[in-house]
């Protein structure tokens, strides 16, 4: 008799239909589960939607808390031609006067014509920072005095020896220029030949240098590599001063300042004044808020509630044409959060003077939940930065129900985003659903497993008995024929 290789041979039936169809009814509360279980995962991402917008309405609500927000954070020049004025932390507000007697100048010096390509001459170049002094002037039948050098603290003395074969001018240049001696040299030529022109690197009267050569040929003289010296101090300046070194000199506020650079840093707090050029007259640097950065940050809050406004009333609004929920739908956690932002924003403060509430400033709430700029209103609003500042960013240290709405606003999103807040309860709570789902998921599956293969041992069985009795009556049969024969 054939033996059974396939569930079905033996008896005729369909029973790996049958078992299908079975298995099918057993892995319902499967298919349930993953169906509730979708539907939290869109919860889940649908809060953290909320959560996101809501933290970028704490954060743009943060900003109009922010003393820099408020600041002296905006200079203008009357003439940024001659003066120009950059404003940082702890700027003053107000009008400052600004007066340019004289730029801080690098020392500059040019030598003789020069060959161009032929060698210079042998020697040492002494290169040395400092302030030069000019000598008191003579009494009456004196000669003239000479200036005196006082060397730069903090620095040193930088030799540079030239040799034969490494002479030329442009080959002095490089190594003038290579030494880090304070000084930058340049070979300038013009209708007469080239010259080499050399400057202080930095401005200020203590970058002034002198140059001391010891010639090879031993003579000092306007010849080789004596006519780079430049010391006349010594009584011996071969090359011509075209500018000396000085610091610049400026009234500030009527107040003279000496400076060796042209950047202002440190005169006045929190500004930074550039010198551009001299000036006959005062200019005036006017510091105060930048109302229209200020009217950005007004408007950038305003959209960011906005968005968490929308947000949450469409996830959680039922569509009764289309007879559809959005995610969040019933959803009391964000419907109570919801409510309470809109409490907030809505709410009053005494500390802004005139402006105790959104609607005052221009932010009208409307009834979706969102507000409507009034342009006019907030332009006049910040006609008085004073009241408008103690508005959003005042604190009530006895009561802080009382403070300003931006600090209220930012209090609630904190509440609600921290680590014990209600959206992150809710989240977790959501998380915490998921996984039980997919471990109660994993536990169906090995019972449905367990189910399949009981079900398939037993009608494995019924087909192979089945199948057994199926030859048995064949055989009855055929010997029944037999006998009648």
């Amino acid at each position: 008799m054939p033996s059974i290789t396939s569930a079905g041979i033996g008896s005729g039936l369909d029973i790996e239909s049958l078992i299908g169809k079975l298995v099918a009814v057993e892995r319902t509360p499967i298919n349930q589960l993953k169906t509730r279980t979708d539907k939290l995962q869109t919860q889940l991402s649908s809060y953290g939607k909320v959560q996101a917008a809501l933290s970028a309405m704490r954060d743009a609500a943060a900003k109009l808390t922010s003393v820099n927000t408020w600041g002296a954070n905006l200079g203008t020049s009357s003439d940024a031609t001659a003066v120009t004025v950059n404003t940082g932390a702890g700027a003053p507000a107000g009008n400052i006067s600004v007066q340019v007697n004289r730029l801080a100048s690098v020392q500059s010096l040019s030598s003789k014509v020069l060959p161009s390509t032929g060698p210079i001459g042998q020697g040492r170049i002494t290169i040395d920072l400092g302030k030069w002094t000019d000598a008191p002037a003579p009494a009456p039948g004196d000669p003239p005095g000479l200036p005196t050098f006082t060397p730069k603290p903090g620095t040193s003395v930088v030799s540079i020896d030239i040799t034969d074969g490494a002479n030329s001018l442009s080959q002095i240049r490089d190594k003038i220029n290579a030494a880090g001696a304070g000084v930058q040299a340049s070979i300038v030529t013009d209708n007469s030949g080239s010259r080499l022109v050399m400057r202080s690197t930095e401005t200020g009267e203590s970058n002034g240098f002198k140059i001391s050569v010891l010639d090879a040929d031993g003579v000092v003289d306007n010849d080789g590599l004596s006519s780079l010296a430049y010391d006349p101090g010594g009584d011996l300046a071969i090359m011509k001063k075209d500018q000396s070194a000085n610091n610049a000199d400026v009234l500030l506020n009527g107040l003279k300042i000496d400076s060796p650079t042209n950047t202002l840093k440190d005169s006045i707090e929190g500004l930074t004044i550039g010198l551009q050029k001299t000036t006959s007259s005062e200019v005036t640097l006017a510091i105060g808020a930048d109302k229209e950065a200020i009217k950005k940050t007004i408007n950038d809050f305003m959209t960011a509630y906005n968005s968490v406004a929308t947000l949450m009333r469409d996830q959680t609004k039922y569509d009764a044409g289309n007879k559809t929920a959005g995610p969040l739908q019933g959803e009391t956690t964000v419907v109570s959060v919801n409510f309470q932002m809109r409490v907030v924003a809505a709410g009053t403060t005494t500390l802004g003077g005139k402006f105790s509430r959104l609607s005052d400033i221009g932010l009208d709430p409307s009834a979706d939940g969102t507000l409507k700029l009034n342009a006019t209103k907030l332009d006049a609003a910040l006609g008085d930065l004073s009241n408008l500042k103690q508005m959003f960013m005042g604190t009530d240290s006895a009561n802080s129900s009382n403070n300003g709405l931006a600090q209220q606003l930012r209090s609630f999103a904190d509440q609600v985003l921290g680590a014990d807040g209600r959206l992150t309860n809710r989240q977790a709570g959501l998380k915490k659903s998921i996984d039980d789902n997919g471990k109660a998921s994993d536990r169906l599956e090995t019972k449905v497993s367990l189910t399949e293969k009981r079900l398939r041992d037993r009608y494995t069985a019924l087909d192979v008995q089945m199948g057994q009795l199926n030859g048995l009556s064949t055989y009855v049969t055929q010997q029944m024929k037999n006998l009648v024969k």
